[in-house]
Formats: C-alpha cells, sequence, structure tokens
C-alpha cells in the first residue's frame, strides 16, 4: 500500500466509515490535534527523563491512539453491518482516568504546595511539557466543541481534560527532579 493516495488532494479526507468531509472539519481539527498531542509526548518520551514517567507516557499515547479512533468515527459508522462494533477492543475506560489521577497525587506528595501561578519554562524538558499541557487543553476545546453537534463519549473529554491536569504536575514534578528554577507570576501592582 503506498502511502499517498492523491484522494486528499481537493482537500477532503475519509472518517472510518469512508465518509468523506473537508479536511477542517472540526472533527479533524478535533483528532488532529489529538496527534499533535501524542507527537508531542513522543517528545517528552524522548528527554533524559524517570523510566517511569517513560512508561506512563507510552500508556498515555496508546490511549490517545483510541480517543483519536473514537473521534475519526461518526456514530452512525460506529457498528458494522454485521452488528459488531467498528472500534472493537478499543475505548477509554475509567481505570484510564484513575491512572492519570494516581500519577498527579502520587507527583503532588513530592512538590511544594502551589501558593502562585507557575510560568512556563525553566528547562527545556520543562517547557514541553507545558506545550503539550496547552495542545491538551486545545484538543479538549475542540471536542467539547465537536460534541455541541455529534455524539462524543463523555469520558474522551474527561480523559484528555485530567491528561492536560498530569501534564501540568508532571513538568512542575521534573522542574525539582531537573533542579530547575519554578518562576513564579507575581502580578503588576
Amino acid at each position: 500500500m503506498k502511502i499517498y493516495t492523491k484522494t486528499g488532494d481537493k482537500g477532503t479526507t475519509s472518517l472510518f466509515g469512508g465518509t468523506r468531509v473537508p479536511k477542517d472539519d472540526i472533527r479533524i481539527e478535533s483528532y488532529g490535534t489529538v496527534d499533535e498531542l501524542n507527537s508531542y509526548i513522543g517528545l517528552i518520551r524522548d528527554q533524559d527523563i524517570n523510566s517511569h514517567y517513560k512508561e506512563i507516557l507510552i500508556e498515555i499515547q496508546d490511549r490517545l491512539f483510541t480517543v483519536g479512533a473514537i473521534l475519526a468515527t461518526p456514530e452512525d459508522k460506529a457498528v458494522l453491518k454485521n452488528g459488531k462494533a467498528r472500534l472493537q477492543n478499543l475505548g477509554i475506560i475509567e481505570a484510564d482516568i484513575e491512572l492519570l489521577e494516581k500519577e498527579i497525587d502520587a507527583m503532588e506528595m513530592e512538590l511544594p504546595q502551589m501558593t502562585h501561578f507557575v510560568l512556563p519554562g525553566g528547562h527545556p524538558t520543562v517547557s514541553h511539557c507545558h506545550i503539550a499541557r496547552c495542545i491538551c487543553r486545545r484538543a479538549e476545546r475542540l471536542t467539547v466543541h465537536l460534541s455541541h453537534n455529534e455524539t462524543i463519549p463523555e469520558i474522551v473529554i474527561s480523559y484528555l481534560n485530567r491528561l492536560s491536569d498530569y501534564l501540568f504536575v508532571l513538568a512542575r514534578k521534573l522542574t525539582l527532579d531537573l533542579n530547575a528554577e519554578e518562576v513564579k507570576w507575581i502580578p503588576r501592582k
């Protein structure tokens, strides 16, 4: 199979199930942003960080492929003609969110209490986490926008929301691990 099909040369692409939509369709924007996030998380994973974080990031990347597949499947194409689910064995479950929450709680136990907003930066790895957090928030906003007109499982939005929290706390934890400076934002008087 060739990588290029030329079917998108006129600005459309196929969803799972074959429906063609414009490449700027909100559904495409949603799962495209999830793909961008997944790539950025790969960049964080490629940094010199604790192997436990790398394992969790691989798990997150796997879940993001699932989120992308869910977002790429219109409701009317979710079931095949034979009655089976198009995305068999794919889904986001409460345990996926619980994993993020468990990891957040464990990292927060080692962090000083937050008393100010934190400026992104301090170390390239920390900055990558903050960028991924922002991309995650954009993916969440786009998915919420999509959910106004299409049926999107609520758990997908919850997962993206919790993932952005995880990425924020990971940035703070990596600041501590890497002996980087956490710069607090102090409003001007």
